[in-house]
């Protein structure tokens, strides 16, 4: 950012403008030249690719291939099941897709339309879009500054820049040149801000998307990263669609060696491939994120994306904004140090030019926090000033850095004022001690100071306390002369308070192996005291980088430190993106919060990008998560939700490709046997159906785990190792049990129709058990997943005492002896998973 070293000459000299502007046809060339004075969004996929799109996925091609081939087999249900689910998954990612690229839009929407310009050395109102580089723009109250512009003229300028930089107070702009970058350079204006108040002039100097805001835009039009999740999905669905093809060949070849008829051997085979596909997967992974969803929903966190409720519980770094998140966004006063209190009450409430209306403090965040103060002690502004008059008001500055009224106190006028106290103490001749009013010593004064010096090193914002009483003679007319021989009455620190549940939060956070990370435009030394306070940083081992500094720092230096930085104090967007690019090449999982524009790329970049409910609309469309209620301990509360998800999904995961690896096991080893298939292929599409169906959705909400936020992140597969074992070990137990009990029946001489109801009575049944084996360790408490299991048993009896579904599954009724040898066998799985989880130990 050059301009801010230039001098307005200098400046002007280099766009080769002057201070009356460009002429109108100077104008025009530079727009040929530069172009248009406007955000350029890139071209984006229509609304038809866009939901086209949605079917390019590995696992939703093999559902497709999957339906096809139930219809063939004769289940056109079964093909409309998982078309329906198919379609509904499709649906969900269109419209997250399509909203997402709404944030564009937002980001254009604040641009100003319109902007008053000198050409040919007159005033002219134009259209925004048509300013170019050179053009001298008159900014007055209440407009919003249209391109970036380097001051020229400044009177009393004020800027709210919030929305840009995050810093909530209206900053104050000049002319002179400066040479440090500082946070917000006062010599420079940006696209979209605000002016507060006062008036100047602007020699634009960038346009459009090269402009602050221009960057920005550029930035969030990125493609979005895969999630965590959906990697994972993405590697599970290759697999699974390997296995199902090589399997099906296998299969058809097998059987069509043996003789089998070949129309059968091929129903067979595709039975077996819509088996060995988990197409309720999707149905089950949409239902689960979105009751996490409705429940995040409760406690004010509102997810805009399904698949970030997950990477939620992968998260295992938080950076997360101060002001409002992890601190109330009110200042409040800390300590005090003073000897005459009700003297300082009095100025704190005089002296000030907050109100409350209604319960609600309004006016500058300092003179709120004083208000409160003399409040809470029983000094009520309004009730003050109907008995002491103001008579006078010489207002706060940045030059003077006090305010001061005069006020009738009795009979008597009484000058009080506050201030930078480094500044009341040279207006100062007195002091208010222990033994009262008395004449400043040097000792007095190095007391004093010595006190500042402790406060501020808390990261307290001080003020200083003086007044005295006018002789009356005294002209108030005369203000130079009245802010002399004051009486120092003492010191008072306020600052924005930490909010208690956030530190609660961040402590859950540290024993989650979360590491939590503030970045805030505040200074240095206020971040680092506030992330002392709630448990951000050991109050031994800070370390804490300015944006300054960040930028003398290599990728590769930066790299080596990033894991160890707690603390980033005033940085710029470009800098958040590169603090969370930076956490994403160490391997981490990296959530980041935000509420302004400048927020707004690093929302977008992030695993997780949180917005605040009070934010930008440009903030929110970035994000994938709003805060309703702007508070940190919210976020924890996500995370706690997000990883009792990802084990929910672990849950059903597993309990699918147990049904599925145990169906696949079971008809290949019969056929390899030169048994008859066990199952016919409207009974494998039934295992399937019945288990894709209600107890696979009800282990999706299962209760948290406990300890769930007492150990760290897992980064691991959606089939870690444990539950692959658990699941072949589950899938070759259903097999030798189904196959043993359906071997020994035909062996004695049992009927095909009585053998196959038999073994497929006892795969049904495996599953059933085999859901406690999936469940979470919190006992009984889901109460769906036993309305579920009593379900799907009422049902299986139903397609085998029913006569009219007997005739479609091929069916027959089974007696008590019959059950009890089914129960007996398929509680083996409970046996099996007990020891397993044992040996594993």
């Amino acid at each position: 950012m050059k301009w801010l070293k230039f001098t307005v000459d200098e400046t002007l000299m280099n766009l080769n403008s002057t201070r009356d502007g460009l002429s109108t046809e100077e104008a025009q060339k530079r727009t040929l030249e530069y172009g248009k004075n406007e955000l350029v969004e890139e071209a984006k996929a229509g609304p038809i690719r866009l939901f086209l799109g949605q079917f390019m996925d590995i696992l939703i091609l093999i559902l497709i291939i999957a339906a096809v081939a139930a219809y063939y087999v004769g289940d056109t249900l079964d093909a409309i099941v998982i078309l329906i689910v198919v379609l509904i998954n499709a649906v969900v990612g269109f419209i997250q897709e399509y909203r997402a690229e709404k944030a564009m839009e937002k980001l254009k929407g604040l641009i100003s339309s319109e902007a008053v310009v000198i050409r040919d050395g007159k005033e002219e109102k134009i259209s925004a879009g048509d300013l170019t580089r050179g053009d001298v723009v008159l900014l007055e109250e209440g407009d919003n500054v249209p391109a970036d512009m380097r001051i020229i003229e400044s009177y009393d300028l004020l800027v709210d820049e919030s929305a840009l930089t995050g810093e909530s107070l209206p900053v104050e702009k000049h002319t002179e040149a400066i040479y440090d970058d500082g946070h917000s350079p006062a010599n420079m204006v940006f696209m979209e801000s605000d002016i507060s108040s006062g008036r100047g002039k602007g020699v634009v100097v960038e346009i459009g998307m090269n402009t602050e805001i221009g960057k920005i835009a550029e930035m969030i039009q990125e493609e979005d990263e895969e999630t965590p999740l959906q990697q994972k999905i993405a590697r599970l669905g290759k697999i699974l669609g390997l296995l199902a093809v090589v399997v099906c060949i296998f299969v058809f070849v097998l059987e069509y060696l043996q003789g089998s008829d070949i129309v059968e051997t091929f129903m067979t085979a595709v039975s077996l491939a819509v088996a060995a596909v988990p197409e309720g997967l999707p149905a089950i992974l949409t239902l689960t994120l979105a009751l996490g969803m409705q429940r995040m929903a409760r406690s004010n966190a509102i997810v805009r994306k399904l698949l970030a409720v997950e990477t939620l519980g992968s998260c295992n770094v938080i950076c997360t904004d101060k002001t409002g998140t992890l601190t109330l966004n009110q200042m409040t006063v800390r300590e005090v140090k003073v000897n005459e209190p009700e003297m300082v009450y009095t100025i704190a409430a005089l002296c000030n030019n907050a109100s409350i209306s209604k319960g609600k403090v309004i006016g500058d965040p300092t003179d709120a926090a004083l208000l409160l103060y003399a409040e809470e002690a029983g000094y009520n502004r309004s009730e003050l000033e109907q008995k002491n008059p103001r008579l006078l008001e010489i207002p706060l500055d940045s030059t003077r850095k006090r305010m001061t009224t005069v006020n009738l106190i009795g009979k008597d006028r009484y000058i009080l004022v506050k201030g930078a106290p480094e500044v009341l103490l040279q207006k100062c001749s007195q002091i208010e001690g222990e033994s009262g009013i008395c004449s400043i010593t040097p000792v007095d004064n190095t007391k004093v100071m010595d006190d500042l010096k402790h406060m501020t090193g808390n990261a307290l914002r001080v003020l200083g306390f003086a007044y005295r009483k006018l002789d009356p003679s005294e002209n108030l007319s005369l203000k130079e002369t009245l802010e002399r021989d004051l009486i120092f009455a003492g010191l008072v620190g306020m600052m924005d308070p930490p909010r208690q549940e956030a530190k609660d939060a961040i402590a859950v956070a540290n024993k989650a192996g979360i590491k939590v990370v503030m970045i805030t435009g505040d200074h240095k030394d206020t971040a680092v005291a506030i992330a002392k306070e709630i448990g951000i940083v050991d109050a031994d081992n800070v370390i804490a980088l300015t944006g300054a500094e960040l930028d003398l720092l290599s990728d590769q230096e930066f790299e080596n430190m990033v894991d160890k930085v707690g603390v980033y104090a005033r940085v710029f967007p470009e800098q958040k993106v590169r603090i969370v690019e930076t956490l994403k090449k160490k391997g981490n999982v990296a959530s980041m919060t935000g509420d302004g524009v400048n927020d707004a790329p690093a929302l977008k970049k992030a695993a997780i990008g949180v917005a605040m409910g009070s934010g930008t609309d440009v903030a929110k469309e970035s994000a994938d998560m709003l805060l309703q209620d702007d508070n940190f301990a919210t976020i924890v509360k996500a995370v706690r939700e997000g990883r009792t998800i990802f084990d929910n999904i672990r849950r059903f995961v597993r309990f699918q490709l147990s049904t599925n690896i145990g169906a696949i096991l079971t008809i290949t080893s019969s056929s390899i046997m030169g048994l008859p298939v066990p199952f016919n292929p409207i009974q494998v599409l039934w295992i399937n159906i019945i288990m894709d169906g209600p107890p696979a959705q009800s282990l999706g909400v299962e209760p948290p785990e406990k300890g769930v936020m007492e150990r760290p992140p897992l980064k691991e597969e959606i089939i870690p190792r444990k539950n692959l074992i658990k699941i072949i070990v589950a899938g070759v137990v259903m097999t030798v049990g189904t196959l043993a009990l359906y071997y020994y029946l035909l062996s004695n001489g049992t009927d095909l129709i009585k053998a196959m109801s038999m073994a497929f009575t006892v795969f049904v049944m495996y599953q059933i058990f085999n859901v406690f084996n999936c469940r979470s360790t919190h006992g009984f408490s889901n109460r769906f997943l036993l309305i579920a299991v009593a379900s799907s048993f009422l049902l299986q009896l139903g397609v085998i005492y029913t006569p009219f579904l007997q005739g479609i599954f091929e069916t027959t009724a089974l007696s008590g002896v019959d059950w009890i040898i089914v129960l007996l066998i398929a509680s083996t799985i409970l046996v099996s998973d007990f020891l397993v989880e044992r040996l594993l130990k």
